[in-house]
């Protein structure tokens, strides 16, 4: 045997290991596997080694790129001929073939009945046990299921292998303006409009200049920066799409109210270069620990109206009216009065036109808008907490 440390699964019933993998009358057994194996990764090679050890040659059958598209709607990662060379390279694998056929499940039933082997060997999550079966029984082959062994070390599979080269490495983060929680599928109005804007410094994996839960949409670009969609994310914690549909697109935002993002226009946002800042209120927030308390969405609403006839009309007067609405209403959710307003015991010393807290606010950051970029440079630079900020053009990249 070829060899000799081989483990037979429960599946062989009472044959010896050696009569197992060559069979009672001594000829050679064949194992045929098959499946897409699109990017080849460790738990394919594990499959293949135990399918290996069943018998004395293994043939692999991955599906052609004509059966890929017509069955998945999507091109293979690599070209068939590449792949085959790589899985004809692994020591475990004696022959491989390209599955030509249309028929779903059984693309590779040419080669199978001209290879005629001994067995073929599927793993639990096989969808069409029925057929393969059927398809045994004409060439007198056993059908082996074999449980999903993962490899020595984390699994993986080649839809995580796809999100992770396709994940961005930089990402901004986000400040809203007026029409937060409309974008929450359960909370939207009809008609209604959320505005916001990507801001800059961007975000990586290894570089985070910002407070964590903070109010930012920053679990969002967590997520996408590590592969996974964002929106399905965010929903998935009963929040809305708004953070990842922003640091996705860029710019200064209107956004449709809705299940799902819809975006009106886009600007690059160049009416707020110079005049935003954040301030750090000292206390992280938790934003879908609040998504649930009671306020006034209709008024919501009429401030998200304001933001969006600013941006269209690219009016930073009217974007500051939009923003003192929403900070009303927060103040109405009792929340902390900011910096900047009257009955605040912190003093700037310059007016700013408007702020309010980002996202779900309790917390976090707030967003402020000055008159200038030298008002704006000078609360940063006298008042602790307040940092500068910029529009950002550029969305995940």
């Amino acid at each position: 045997l070829r060899h000799s440390s081989r483990q037979y699964p429960a599946g062989c019933g009472d044959l010896a290991p050696a009569k197992w993998a060559m069979g009672e009358s001594g000829r050679p057994r064949t194992a045929f596997v098959s499946g897409c194996y699109d990017i080849l990764h460790a738990g394919h090679v594990q499959f293949f080694t135990e399918a290996r050890a069943l018998a004395d040659r293994l043939v692999v059958s991955f599906a052609s790129a004509e059966v890929l598209m017509a069955h998945k709607q999507r091109r293979p990662s690599i070209p068939d001929d590449h792949k085959k060379a790589l899985i004809l390279a692994l020591r475990v694998v004696d022959e491989v073939v390209v599955g030509q056929g249309r028929e779903l499940g059984l693309d590779f039933k040419d080669d199978f009945l001209r290879i005629r082997p001994d067995l073929l060997v599927v793993t639990t999550d096989d969808k069409y046990g029925i057929i393969k079966r059927d398809l045994c029984d004409q060439v007198g082959a056993s059908y082996i299921v074999l449980p999903k062994t993962p490899p020595l070390f984390t699994p993986t599979s080649t839809t995580e292998i796809v999100r992770n080269i396709r994940a961005p490495s930089v990402c901004p983060l986000r400040v809203d303006f007026a029409g937060g929680w409309l974008d929450v599928p359960r909370f939207a109005v009809p008609g209604a409009f959320i505005v916001n804007c990507a801001i800059s410094p961007a975000v990586t994996l290894n570089e985070w200049p910002y407070e964590l839960k903070s109010g930012l949409g920053g679990s969002a670009a967590w997520a996408m920066l590590n592969g996974a969609n964002g929106v399905e994310s965010e929903l998935n914690l009963g929040v809305g799409w708004q953070d990842p549909a922003i640091v996705s697109e860029g710019g200064l935002c209107v956004w449709k109210s809705g299940d799902t993002p819809e975006l009106e226009i886009k600007t690059d946002g160049k009416l707020l270069r110079g005049v935003m800042s954040l301030f750090w209120t000292g206390q992280q927030h938790h934003t879908p620990g609040a998504a649930n308390d009671i306020r006034d969405y209709q008024a919501i609403a009429k401030a998200g109206r304001v933001a969006r006839d600013a941006v269209w009309s690219n009016s930073l007067t009217l974007l500051a009216d939009a923003v003192r609405l929403s900070y009303d209403l927060q103040l109405a959710e009792d929340m902390n009065r900011l910096p900047g307003d009257a009955n605040c015991p912190v003093k700037l010393p310059v007016n700013p036109l408007a702020f309010k807290y980002c996202g779900g606010g309790h917390g976090g950051y707030a967003v402020y808008l000055f008159q200038s970029e030298d008002d704006r440079d000078r609360v940063c630079s006298d008042v602790q907490g307040f940092r500068p900020i910029e529009p950002s053009t550029r969305g995940c990249r």
